[in-house]
Order: C-alpha cells, then structure tokens, then sequence
C-alpha cells in the first residue's frame, strides 16, 4: 500500500488515499478469487436479489427504478410511502 494525497493539509493522515500495489501475478489471483466466490455466492443464493454492487449484470440504475417502481405502486394502491436517505458526511 502507498499513500496517495488527495486534498488539504498534507499533514492530516484523512488526506490521503490508499494505494494497493500488486503485481500482475497478485491481481490475477485476486479475480479468479473474485470470480470463485461470487460463483459460489450466486449457485447458492447466499445474496440478496436487492444486492446490487459488485454484480455483473446488476447497476446503481436498476436499483434507482426497482425502488422508483415500488414507490409508485405503492401511491396507486393508496399505500403511504416514507423513507430515509443518509448521506456520508466524506465528500466525494
């Protein structure tokens, strides 16, 4: 790992990003384990079907309309609909 700043006082350890320095050989291994598990997550059903990060075939999108979806469904059949959105207070 090598720290990468980012922004601000250079003397504040939050300003700095990790870095992962692998070799070619480390990152090979590292998507065939990637790959063996989430094989094995999806063969057997072991994440939710509303889990949409670090899935192929799966986006921030989708999960926007399936939740856009349901709100409005919700509205027609006369449901209330509430929610809670948090934010992280990291700036991106």
């Amino acid at each position: 790992m090598k720290p990468i700043f980012k922004k601000g006082n250079k003397h504040e350890v939050s300003n700095y990003r990790p870095i992962s320095l692998l070799t070619s050989f480390s990152k090979i291994i590292e998507k065939l384990m990637f790959n063996r598990l989430l094989s094995h997550l999806d063969k057997n059903n072991i994440l939710a079907k509303e889990q949409f990060g670090f899935r192929p075939q799966a986006s921030t999108e989708q999960a926007a309309c399936i939740m856009i979806n349901g709100i409005l469904k919700a509205l027609n059949d006369k449901l209330m609909v509430r929610g809670i959105f948090l934010r992280s207070s990291e700036s991106v």
